[in-house]
């Protein structure tokens, strides 16, 4: 049974990691701005308020001495008692006096360099070599992650049973939305297409089509900084048949690239499977139509798998592939173990097929009219 550590231990443990780093580097400071790192740093915290931006209400410094959250006075108090652990200093000023902040930052870091991940005015970006540390993911979040994943899936499969072919686009990605909500979940991504745009666009943002049909839906479900992604597809009554042989072709095309996914292999040698996979079944150019996915984790794409991708794949980074065909498309969240890739995403209660020992999703049948 694995023992999770609580949060303030995860924080003590990143917050060495970050310091060593910046030893590394002589650096004066690191300063973190996005709402990813945010996240990573605060063992799952949120800066987020509106979810469109990738900066938060308040950033993360840490020097050698200190870890502080850096904000204004409308949100400390809310982010300590909510958001933040143990293990940080608050430094708030008045909303209209930004430039405290900035002096405060300056003043941390004694005149040295300063990192960033967003890195401004001469600051400089984190080393690489911290970039790749934030993709293994510790124990704590591992668990985290599992929950995530079986919330979000249990949130797919509710909302694709309630569907009906009358529903508009925006029907389908307002009930998606709603089935995250409830569970605790950002829908940070929510796409739908019907039956009349599903075979025009890999990413489908929803309209007020009648989904009719079939239709896909397309989750990036985020809750304390990880994403879930996945994506299904349901078909209404006997009119407009699945396309079988596509689906089955493209479960062995990701196959062959899930069986890439390897410690010790780069990222890019699953890109090079799945373009031979996709030769092998006569889909040549489907590669270059739509990108494969990659890493994920506290991004929804944190690296995206291409030809030189050289990113070296471990146990503890998580991964979000998403072949597709015109029409078709295949997407899980798997987590790379000991004894390989665990679907986080995997619903037994939806409709799947066991290709080459692993279940996979097929399209909801239903007669519902």
């Amino acid at each position: 049974m694995t023992v999770v550590q609580p949060r303030e231990a995860e924080v003590a443990d990143k917050l060495a990691l970050v310091r060593t780093h910046l030893q590394a580097a002589n650096a004066g400071a690191l300063r973190l701005r996005g709402v990813d790192w945010f996240a990573w740093i605060t063992a799952g915290g949120s800066s987020a308020v509106l979810h469109t931006t990738d900066q938060g209400v308040a950033e993360v410094l840490v020097t050698l001495e200190e870890a502080c959250i850096l904000t204004d006075a409308i949100e400390a108090e809310r982010l300590r008692a909510e958001e933040v652990p143990e293990g940080f200093t608050f430094h708030a000023e008045p909303w209209a006096e930004p430039e405290l902040r900035e002096r405060y930052v300056q003043t941390a870091a004694g005149g040295r360099t300063i990192l960033s991940d967003l890195p401004r005015n001469g600051e400089q970006a984190l080393p690489a070599a911290l970039r790749q540390r934030r993709l293994v993911l510790g124990a704590a979040e591992r668990e985290r992650y599992r929950i995530l994943g079986r919330e979000a899936s249990e949130a797919m499969s509710e909302t694709m049973r309630q569907a009906r072919p009358d529903w508009t686009e925006f029907e389908l990605a307002g009930a998606g939305a709603q089935a995250l909500w409830r569970r605790g979940i950002h829908p940070a991504l929510v796409l739908v297409a019907g039956e009349r745009r599903l075979p025009a666009w890999r990413h489908p943002t929803p309209t007020h089509d009648r989904i009719g049909q079939r239709a896909m839906l397309v989750f990036c479900a985020r809750r304390h900084g990880l994403y879930a992604n996945l994506t299904r597809f349901v078909r209404f009554g006997a009119a407009g048949a699945a396309p079988l042989d596509d689906q089955h072709a493209l479960m062995e095309v990701e196959a062959t690239g899930l069986a890439a996914v390897l410690p010790g292999m780069s990222l890019s040698s699953v890109y090079h499977a799945l373009d031979a996979a996709y030769k092998h079944v006569d889909r040549e150019a489907a590669i270059r139509e739509h990108h494969q996915g990659g890493i994920t984790g506290y991004r929804a794409r944190e690296i995206v798998a291409s030809p030189s991708t050289a990113t070296l794949l471990e146990e503890g980074m998580a991964f979000a592939f998403n072949p597709s065909f015109v029409g078709v498309k295949i997407e899980d969240t798997f987590l790379l173990g000991p004894e390989g890739l665990e679907n986080l995403t995997f619903d037994p209660g939806w409709p799947a097929a066991d290709v080459h020992g692993r279940m996979r999703p097929l399209w909801l049948e239903t007669q519902t009219w």
